[in-house]
């Protein structure tokens, strides 16, 4: 895995993936950025919620759960001595199907919480991440 990043304007980069995907990342105005972008600690985030979102819907599809959509609502709170660090992280998954177990959904979310999503591995190492869940059922 690659990634190339560049300073682009004052407190702005873009980052290229080794497959030429292109995000911008960006800081507040008032510290030089534009504030037009995502910023780092909120890529983080982002990308939290869609590795283990892929990894839950994946293992669920695969024990036949019908579902048919799935929401991730991360929020992370930050030490104020130090806001780049995240201390506690709450991801709220929001499953959407029919029929769909709430068991095998505590089971996906477990398995990729504690085995499968780098991302989350990561986070845990700072701080401490908790986690829900909602069926809606359509």
């Amino acid at each position: 895995m690659k990634a190339k990043v560049t300073l682009v304007d004052g407190m702005e980069f873009r980052g290229t993936s080794g497959t030429g995907h292109t995000i911008t990342m960006d800081a507040d105005a008032p510290v030089g950025g534009r504030n037009a972008g995502l910023r780092p600690m909120e890529m983080l985030l982002v990308g939290f919620g869609g590795c283990t979102g892929m990894d839950v819907i994946s293992i669920l599809r695969k024990k036949r759960q019908n579902v048919t959509g799935l929401e991730m609502n991360v929020k992370g709170e930050q030490q104020d001595d130090y806001p780049h660090i995240f201390t506690e992280v709450h991801i709220e998954y929001v499953v959407k199907g029919k029929d769909v177990e709430q068991q095998a959904v505590e089971r996906s979310i477990k398995l990729s919480l504690e085995k499968y999503c780098s991302v989350g591995a990561t986070l845990a190492k700072a701080g401490t991440i908790t986690n829900s869940y909602r069926i809606i059922t359509e």
